[in-house]
């Protein structure tokens, strides 16, 4: 009887090896002892967001393009691309202003660019714990930077004390706070939803009350209207009350009275927007003169004139010379690229399932657009005058590393995670 039972032994082992052979990769192998007790949470979780096959060992660049938007990183190529074609048009007027080489602000903004892209690359491959933790960091150095501009920063006489002269460049603080303090406040709401969490909305708002006061003394009302929006979109995500939203909104207005009678620097720029008389010797005249110059197809590549008049023409007013020289195709194009990634990022976002993601990536990517807007708008006289940038495509070291670091960080929120949407039971994944 020993030999049936040793033979018997033999072929039990080597059906456990074919077994294991014709396992499909990925998958895992039953353990009764051990999973036994974790079975019922498991078969419930699959049944309601279907099972994903593991990759296991996948390297991080085939992991990362394989998650990533890449439509969304498509526009944001494209956008630097336009933003450097109408540099080789707007800059060399004030290079030649300054006594710099034609190209000189050109090759500044590839500089720039180039480190913004790679930022935006090595953020886009992070972890979202990760880039919290760097979020949060960063966010500490800009709030300090901000706070101490009063005593060590300049206003390159533009009346506004926003940078920190560093000799070979300059760095305004507020655009790299403004990614950053998206990313704590939606920590903050998300911890406050956790059972016996922090108060992360009462500790968020007084964070985004002490930024809009430090960039009103500045006075930069741009930045601080785009940080209490960005606050504001997130905590209408997070569940705010619409009562509360609108009370809000209300103190908002009242707070735009006290600035109007009290700041003469705001008193000034709304005066402007409101008299229906444009002064054409002024920024706003000479760029809604320019694109009403360009028309439908615009005037020419290099035949516009507005970038002889306009001192911010290679930054604020760079809508102005797309529009003369390139016409109102171009405007549409630009206008259609930034909501693309916003839309896209948007939907994604709706089927993230977890609440830190989805609320910092909707206020990234709704700071993204609105800025966008606000520097369309203040060229076409939409609204009043902020001296804002056009994200990628306007020249400027600050806002286009901290753009790339902003789109960087949406990037990564918005890859896909297969358990961790709710549309993966719909779309039958595993």
């Amino acid at each position: 009887m020993p030999a049936p039972d040793k033979a018997s032994g033999t072929m039990g082992a080597f059906a456990v090896l074919l077994h294991q052979i014709r396992r499909k990769p990925g998958t895992k192998t039953p353990n009764r002892g051990a999973n036994e007790a974790a079975s019922g949470s498991g078969v419930m979780t699959e049944m309601v967001y279907g099972a994903v096959p593991e990759r296991g060992g996948e390297p991080i660049l085939p992991k990362w393009w394989r998650t990533l938007d890449k439509w969304s990183m498509s526009c944001v190529l494209i956008l630097f691309g336009i933003g450097l074609l109408l540099g080789l048009a707007a800059s060399p007027p004030l290079a030649a202003r300054n006594g710099f080489d034609p190209f000189h602000y050109v090759q500044r903004q590839a500089f720039f660019g180039g480190l913004a892209i790679v930022a935006m690359l090595l953020t886009s491959m992070m972890s979202p714990v990760l880039v919290r933790r760097l979020a949060v960091l960063g966010f500490l150095g800009a709030f300090v930077a901000l706070a101490l501009l009063p005593i060590f920063g300049t206003d390159f006489g533009k009346g506004a004390v926003r940078w920190y002269s560093l000799g070979f460049a300059s760095v305004q603080p507020s655009e790299f706070l403004k990614p950053g303090f998206m990313v704590v406040a939606a920590w903050l709401f998300a911890a406050s939803q956790e059972i016996n969490g922090p108060p992360g909305r009462l500790w968020s708002f007084a964070l985004c009350v002490a930024i809009v006061l430090m960039l009103v003394m500045q006075p930069d009302f741009g930045q601080a209207c785009l940080v209490l929006f960005g606050w504001g979109v997130m905590y209408f995500v997070a569940g705010a009350p619409m009562l509360l939203l609108m009370a809000m909104a209300g103190v908002v207005v009242l707070g735009g009275m006290v600035a109007y009678s009290s700041s003469e620097h705001f008193a000034r720029r709304i005066d402007g927007f409101l008299n229906p008389d444009v002064d054409p010797t002024t920024q706003l005249g000479y760029a809604t003169n320019a694109i009403r110059e360009g028309g439908l197809f615009g005037v020419g590549v290099g035949e516009g004139q507005v970038k002889w008049s306009l001192p911010d023409a290679h930054t604020d007013f760079i809508i102005a010379v797309a529009a003369e020289e390139y016409g109102l195709v171009l405007v549409l194009i630009i206008i259609a690229l930034y909501a693309s990634i916003v839309v896209r990022s948007l939907l994604r976002l709706m089927r993230e399932r977890d609440m830190f993601l989805r609320l910092a990536g909707t206020g990234l990517a709704c700071t993204f657009g609105v800025q966008a807007m606000i520097n369309m708008g203040v060229a076409v006289r939409l609204l009043p005058a902020k001296g804002m940038t056009l994200p990628f495509v306007s020249y400027g070291g600050s806002s286009l590393i901290a753009g790339g670091i902003a789109v960087g960080m949406l990037l990564c929120f918005t890859r896909t995670r297969p358990q961790g949407e709710l549309g993966d039971l719909l779309r039958g994944r595993g």
